[in-house]
């Protein structure tokens, strides 16, 4: 009940973040020939609201994680437009950007490499604080170790260097680090994908307890559904750098209607049958983001495609009142599995571009 009725406030609410036409395209030399495109992100379009959680999800190479880095402007985006509480930031500099790097901070993948070894984790937390001329009641100490005990370390640790902590306690330690000014969203990139499966119950809980707490708002790009589900009230599925659908929770896993979400969930083992139930496996590889198939980008592996798929690109449509858009020709409907009882092989005949 609650759960609901803080989805309903928050629906109502105007967008955080605002994204709209977001593409990035790299530039890349191919032999003789001169140079290409690839095009790891081609017109996204979403929302967040303040408090909510959208979860992007799919295959690797997708473009999930260009799309976070663009989102904290880690990355400059090649066309389109970030509007983040009411400003557009999609091309400020570093000028502009410094007073919204208080509000917007980002969770990387991996807790190894995102941590500098040279430096202990009071320097590490605190840094932000420094940067930005920050002196919070009592110090800067005091608030670092605040930070700490927030994530479930030890304050005592202070003076402590990152390769004397395990995995999942120098996410927590990056976890604390984009906490320390108190941000209004907060991307989160695969945040516990580098880590067991019994930690990542841990970090996750302990991110759900955070965004309880005080109000975050989170873009958490992942490839696990499972975890998802758990923790993201919306949903945006990605394929080859596009978005082909985006919906609530519940809709997105009852409810998909793009063929290619039907594919991904039917992929979630199910424990009480020991196995996948009415698992699809789709054909083929994903196509190269240098040269993406003409009209729909996932017809090459779609056992719905027709002739419009490969001519007319379908645009992401609002379907169910409003609550779920799907970008496909031919959605599929039904609750996800009541099309099979068993495991079933796609082919798809050969589509040319």
């Amino acid at each position: 009940m609650d759960e609901a009725r803080e989805a309903g406030s928050t629906a109502e609410a105007e967008p955080l973040l605002r994204v709209r036409g977001l593409s990035k395209h790299f530039p890349v030399r191919s032999g003789l020939r001169g140079r290409h495109l690839v095009r790891a992100v081609d017109g996204l379009d979403f929302d967040v609201r303040p408090g909510q959680t959208l979860g992007l999800v799919g295959e690797s190479g997708c473009g999930k994680t260009t799309t976070g880095r663009m989102l904290v402007r880690l990355l400059e985006p090649t066309s389109g437009s970030i509007e983040f509480d009411g400003r557009d930031i999609t091309h400020a500099g570093r000028r502009e950007l410094r007073p919204l790097r208080q509000d917007l901070q980002i969770i990387f993948q991996d807790p190894y490499a995102s941590l500098n070894p040279r430096h202990t984790v009071g320097r590490i937390i605190a840094m932000p604080l420094q940067v930005n001329g920050i002196k919070p009641p009592g110090g800067v100490k005091a608030r670092v170790r605040e930070l700490l005990e927030t994530v479930g370390l030890n304050p005592e640790h202070y003076n402590r260097y990152p390769h004397e902590f395990s995995g999942g306690q120098r996410q927590r330690i990056g976890i604390a680090r984009a906490l320390a000014l108190r941000p209004k969203l907060v991307v989160a990139d695969e945040p516990v994908s580098a880590l067991d499966v019994s930690i990542q119950a841990q970090v996750i809980n302990l991110l759900r307890d955070l965004q309880r707490d005080l109000g975050l708002a989170f873009v958490f790009i992942a490839h696990d559904l499972a975890v998802v589900r758990h923790f993201c009230q919306r949903v945006a599925v990605m394929y080859l750098g596009k978005v082909v659908e985006i919906g609530d929770r519940a809709d997105i896993y009852e409810r998909p209607q793009h063929p290619y979400t039907r594919a991904l969930l039917s992929a979630i083992p199910d424990v009480t049958k020991l196995g996948p139930a009415g698992r699809i496996r789709l054909a083929g590889d994903v196509p190269t983001p240098l040269d993406p198939p003409s009209g729909c980008r996932f017809r090459t592996r779609c056992w719905k495609a027709r002739d419009i798929c490969a001519t007319e690109e379908p645009a992401l449509v609002p379907r169910d009142g409003g609550r779920q858009a799907t970008a496909c020709h031919f959605p599929e409907s039904g609750p996800v599995g009541a099309e099979t009882g068993g495991p079933v092989d796609v082919t798809v005949e050969e589509v040319s571009k």
